[in-house]
């Protein structure tokens, strides 16, 4: 069953209220949408009249803080400024130690109303909230995370993108190129300048985008069990045998996606035999974006609740065998023919 997804974060609303009522003592600021992340610290810099000369600003790297060093950052007057600015990277927070976690919450829980700080988390670390540090981090700061923008949001960005370097393209080519390289702005970036590379018009069209976007795994996996509810075992193999070749996409992580498509699959049939609505299947689903969601409905049509149950059910075994040890690749083989031979 899909996890109820989260408000979608709004970046504007966040801009809007740090301009109005000023910037807080203390930030956390951490997520997958790094892109939107970069941009509100250096929104924080700017309305902090943090500069690089040194004076109001400080940045502290590494996976360890020199308490020493941050307590003097924190402490020092601002100079011909009304603010300054601690910008922290890096910190390894799960591994602070016991006797540097009390004096590390002493500071951060006794910000100087002149002082800023914001405790910048990169978008692969994991923080424990179990530990008495990030208990402390989350207890005195705002907290933001930084999550991938709503549709209408994504779209007209990427509209805008493609529009400053002279091309423009339609909202359903947009929204398929969202499905195809993914929905975090720093991956769209350069998938939007590659694409305006390669187009001598003005004009983008999906033609062009299949042409010189990259793939995301998760898209080519869509693709793979489509062609496998159609019974296109050849073309679902060519598709898995690409995906393999890329050293980057291991069986196990490629299983968590193909199993992460049949729950899905799964999620919808039993939303839909529950009479639930759109938005409700959607959340159910843990699917955001309508033009996703429209083709995750096309898909589940070929299979059965059951089936799709007995699916999720074999995807399972074979996560087990393949951390059990054995030959990753030639499981995930099997498990694709298992797949194409079930029932629907």
């Amino acid at each position: 069953m899909a996890k109820k997804d989260k408000p979608v974060f709004n970046y504007n609303l966040e801009i809007k209220q740090l301009k109005e009522y000023g910037p807080e003592r203390l930030y956390l600021l951490y997520g997958q949408e790094d892109y939107l992340r970069e941009r509100f610290v250096d929104e924080l810099k700017k309305i902090c009249a943090a500069d690089d000369s040194g004076f109001n600003y400080k940045r502290l790297d590494g996976p360890s803080i020199n308490i020493s060093e941050f307590s003097e950052a924190v402490d020092s007057v601002p100079f011909f400024s009304e603010r300054s600015f601690v910008e922290i990277r890096g910190f390894d927070i799960n591994r602070c130690k016991d006797s540097e976690c009390d004096k590390f919450k002493a500071i951060i829980s006794d910000i100087p109303e002149y002082c800023t700080v914001a405790v910048i988390v990169n978008s692969d670390y994991e923080m424990d909230g179990r530990l008495a540090a990030v208990k402390a981090l989350k207890k005195y700061a705002k907290a933001i995370e930084f999550t991938e923008q709503g549709q209408d949001a994504l779209i007209k960005w990427i509209g805008n993108r493609f529009s400053a370097l002279g091309k423009s393209i339609s909202r359903s080519d947009a929204e398929y190129l969202s499905f195809v390289s993914g929905t975090l702005m720093n991956r769209l970036i350069p998938e939007i300048e590659k694409i305006s590379a390669y187009v001598n018009g003005n004009i983008i069209s999906r033609v062009d985008i299949d042409a010189a976007a990259h793939r995301i795994p998760e898209a080519d996996i869509f693709e793979m069990v489509d062609q496998l509810s159609r019974g296109n075992m050849d073309a679902a193999a060519k598709l898995l045998s690409d995906l393999m070749s890329d050293k980057d996409n291991s069986p196990i992580y490629l299983l968590a996606i193909f199993s992460q498509q049949f729950r899905k699959i799964y999620s919808y049939k039993l939303g839909q035999n529950r009479g639930l609505s759109r938005v409700a299947l959607m959340e159910l689903c843990g699917v955001r974006y309508d033009f996703h969601f429209n083709k995750l409905s096309i898909q589940a049509k070929n299979y059965s609740l059951s089936s799709a149950a007995k699916l999720v059910e074999l995807c399972t075994e074979f996560d087990y065998l393949m951390k059990s040890g054995g030959d990753n690749e030639e499981l995930m083989k099997d498990l694709l023919l298992r797949v194409a031979v079930a029932d629907k």
